[in-house]
């Protein structure tokens, strides 16, 4: 099994503030044989401070790909895992460092794969976390949980590369859960579009303010995982209610007409 396996899973740091993090991060990553690094609009990048961190693993640094968005940084992928350090109001699909590691590499042998790291001073956006299909905790002691961001992606980084090696070793790793592939996480960012439109179309929501509704519908497709065709069912369902709400409303407008010309 081939490293290049470990290439198909990519590092993803949102808004880092500190470039010395991001070398660190960089170095992590090659000390497991990864090199995927995306970087979401880093405060301070490029810097010698990210080179210096970086000691050895300045290919890494130059190979990064420095991007305007979360959603431009995980396109192409077919699973995004989040790092979350604290409880959220509506609790998301969650695994451990180890379960991530093992399905990251699972999944990486038939899509890219995203783990995804917030600020350091804050984590993830509740926005952001809803981008993913999965949210990973490090479980660090309660008492002193702080967990600075590079040693955050090298715990991560090494449950990849454990799973790795049990793979190269003959481990079953599988999550073989469709016979269509699982849809990417663009498709699904359009079909949330399609779906909050025919919701607000029919008056179920309030147009531009979803409330939680969105959110806990977002965490439902999570849970279930689409695959390829099973999203083009639902964007055809979902085309076929606005094409009957357009022709009803033509059908009352007509109507009307027809009647104001009696009257």
């Amino acid at each position: 099994m081939s490293d290049a396996l470990l290439q198909k899973i990519r590092i993803v740091l949102v808004n880092t503030s500190h470039p010395g993090n991001i070398g660190g991060a960089a170095r992590a990553m090659k000390n497991m044989g990864m090199s995927q690094l995306y970087l979401v609009e880093p405060k301070e990048y490029p810097a010698d401070k990210a080179v210096w961190r970086a000691a050895n693993a300045q290919d890494v640094l130059e190979g990064a790909i420095v991007v305007e968005s979360l959603d431009e940084a995980v396109t192409g992928c077919g699973l995004v895992v989040g790092t979350s350090a604290r409880e959220r109001r509506i609790p998301w699909p969650l695994v451990t460092p180890r379960e991530c590691g093992d399905r990251a590499v699972a999944e990486a042998q038939h899509h890219d794969v995203a783990i995804v790291f917030g600020r350091e001073d804050r984590g993830l956006t509740n926005e952001e976390l809803h981008k993913c299909n999965y949210h990973v905790h490090i479980p660090s002691n309660p008492e002193y949980s702080s967990l600075n961001l590079s040693s955050a992606v090298q715990v991560l980084a090494y449950e990849v590369r454990m799973s790795w090696h049990a793979l190269q070793e003959g481990g079953a790793l599988h999550f073989d859960d469709w016979d269509q592939p699982p849809v990417e996480h663009q498709e699904l960012e359009r079909y949330y579009e399609h779906l909050q439109a025919t919701l607000e179309r029919l008056g179920f929501l309030e147009p531009g303010n979803p409330r939680q509704t969105m959110t806990r519908l977002r965490r439902l497709y999570s849970r279930i995982r689409m695959d390829k065709m099973e999203l083009s069912i639902l964007r055809g369902v979902l085309t076929s209610v606005q094409n009957y709400i357009f022709h009803s409303d033509n059908k009352i407008k007509e109507l009307k007409d027809a009647k104001n010309k009696e009257d």
